[in-house]
């Protein structure tokens, strides 16, 4: 699953916005400060940034000059009621990917939004395939040797990210920061107890089939090519 970083301090676009990307399958983790935003950037990973321009603390643009220079590269799309050519000039210079001015169509910007994340150079194919489960992130649609598999938000993230790495291994920890949003307050139990739902699930769909999905005691979880 895709996380995002929205950083706005209108109350009321902000959780538009967020519920409208959690429906689309993102993660989203909100800051509506500009140092609060700056420190996330710097501090955890995300897929990429929606920033707005007037922030308490410090500007979008202030935000995107100190990230760049600090030499932080996810695409990010700014937010204004700013719309003059200047503005958008000191945006793109500032940083910024793309440009949207308020008020603005929420299909719109999530076509941008997914235009940016198919720029982005960690971004990987649509349609992943290991062994025989397949991944379609267009659809968000999981199948094993053809069977449709409903997934939980959770486990379907948790597959994705597996599926995008292959033979790596990801501590509890590191899975909870990539998935979760910091407010989550999850424990490594949680995270185990959601893995062994998707490992059922992909197992019992083809009954009982064994999936490589290994718990290397004391490290984490990785899927390993089968």
């Amino acid at each position: 699953m895709t996380k995002i970083l929205l950083v706005e301090d209108d109350k009321s676009l902000s959780q538009n916005l967020s519920g409208i990307l959690e429906g689309k399958g993102y993660t989203v983790e909100v800051c509506a400060d500009g140092e609060e935003a700056l420190y996330w950037l710097e501090t955890r990973e995300f897929a990429a940034a929606i920033l707005d321009w007037e922030l308490p603390g410090l500007s979008g643009v202030e935000i995107l000059s100190r990230y760049r220079k600090g030499g932080g590269t996810i695409p990010i799309l700014m937010l204004t009621g700013r719309k003059t050519t200047s503005d958008k000039v000191t945006g793109f210079d500032s940083g910024a990917d793309d440009y949207l001015a308020k008020p603005f169509d929420p299909p719109e910007l999530l076509a941008r939004l997914r235009a940016l994340l198919r720029r982005a150079p960690e971004l990987r194919p649509d349609v992943l395939i290991v062994g025989d489960i397949e991944l379609d992130t267009s659809s968000c649609t999981v199948t094993r040797e053809g069977t449709v598999i409903k997934l939980g938000t959770k486990e379907y993230a948790l597959l994705e990210l597996f599926m995008r790495n292959v033979g790596r291994l990801f501590s509890a920890e590191v899975l909870i920061e990539k998935l979760w949003t910091a407010d989550s307050e999850l424990t490594e139990v949680s995270v185990r107890s959601h893995i062994a739902r998707l490992r059922s699930k992909l197992e019992e769909s083809c009954g009982g089939k064994p999936v490589p999905i290994k718990n290397v005691y004391g490290m984490g979880y990785k899927l390993e090519q089968f």
